[in-house]
């Protein structure tokens, strides 16, 4: 059952900067100085809309239309191209969408969505075209993804996804997290997000002390491709999450005119370590509709990943994987 929790005093600073995100193509171009002879054309009506806090705004190069952040959000006609290959659901996830709100696929892990909002709308992201209206559990349907995994003890890790688990209130937050740590067999709270990256003002101090506060093993997967995103206010507001006990790992996709570079690579993973994060996986683009633009060649992305391997310590070497429907797992990509 869904643990009752006692009032407590929540911030909300960091909702205020979420609204006012900016979900305008010319009001996003305007702000950055951007020329209009360099803008790209956008003249189709975009399924999967602008959305972009000003935080991260602020660290794109002005009058650059090709920074490597701005590519990362802005809409552009090329994705309404229709590409071989390249499929609304590359995962194919609705085999594993049990429950609303839950997919299982691999063994001893679930997936729970709690939300499926982002503070930013990534323009290569595999759920662009997920059926979140679906997968919204509510409290009764949270009642039944409890009583999954109570009925499945091999069970011992819930991921909290999305959309971004942690675009959720803080009071909810809590309530998720404490009815979690009652069950038996969950030893550890997994939270995929990108919002301590492109929203760092959600790290507050009520959402440190949630964290802090469960008995579960705490692990967050950041998702960073360049180094540019992270700034000081990012890098220090990741300091106060392993301060507060929580592992930090971080997830990149190889995107090209982004980070198809080993020189960017190289420099991501060394300030995420500056950061108290280790490099975790790199993934080979998922192929979703809308985003071929962003893929690279196999070829080149392994020969990115010898120049890696030759120039950083082995912990600092993401692992270069895919995501195959029906794998058990992530598929390691061997390069060397």
């Amino acid at each position: 059952m869904i643990v009752q929790m006692p009032k407590i005093k929540y911030e909300y600073n960091w909702e205020a900067e979420l609204k006012n995100s900016i979900q305008n193509i010319d009001e996003l171009l305007n702000i950055l100085n951007i020329e209009e002879q360099h803008r790209p054309v956008n003249t189709a009506k975009q399924a999967f809309t602008l959305r972009v806090p000003q935080s991260y705004i602020a660290r794109m190069e002005k009058g650059n239309i090709n920074d490597p952040l701005l590519q990362q959000v802005l809409p552009q006609d090329i994705e309404l191209l229709q590409v071989p290959s390249f499929t609304p659901d590359p995962l194919q996830e609705k085999k594993y969408n049990i429950l609303p709100g839950l997919l299982h696929k691999y063994y001893g892990r679930v997936l729970v969505m709690l939300s499926g909002s982002c503070a930013i709308h990534c323009r290569y992201c595999f759920r662009r075209n997920f059926p979140y209206e679906e997968n919204t559990p509510g409290n009764k349907g949270l009642e039944k993804i409890i009583a999954y995994i109570e009925q499945h003890p091999e069970i011992t890790e819930v991921i909290l996804s999305g959309g971004d688990p942690l675009i959720a209130k803080d009071a909810y937050l809590n309530k998720i997290i404490e009815t979690f740590s009652q069950i038996k067999s969950l030893i550890t709270l997994r939270i995929h997000t990108r919002i301590p990256i492109v929203l760092p003002s959600r790290i507050n101090d009520t959402l440190l002390q949630i964290l802090h506060s469960s008995a579960l093993k705490k692990v967050i997967v950041l998702h960073t491709n360049h180094p540019n995103e992270l700034n000081t206010e990012v890098i220090h507001n990741l300091q106060r999450l392993q301060q507060a006990n929580i592992t930090l790992l971080n997830q990149s996709v190889f995107l090209k005119g982004i980070n198809d570079c080993s020189q960017v690579l190289a420099a991501l993973s060394h300030k995420l370590f500056q950061a108290g994060v280790l490099p975790y996986y790199i993934h080979r683009l998922d192929k979703v509709s809308g985003a071929a633009h962003f893929a690279i060649s196999e070829y080149k992305a392994k020969s990115i990943m010898r120049h890696l391997l030759a120039h950083l310590p082995g912990y600092l070497v993401p692992k270069f994987v895919q995501e195959s429907p029906g794998a058990l797992s992530k598929t390691p990509i061997t390069y060397v």
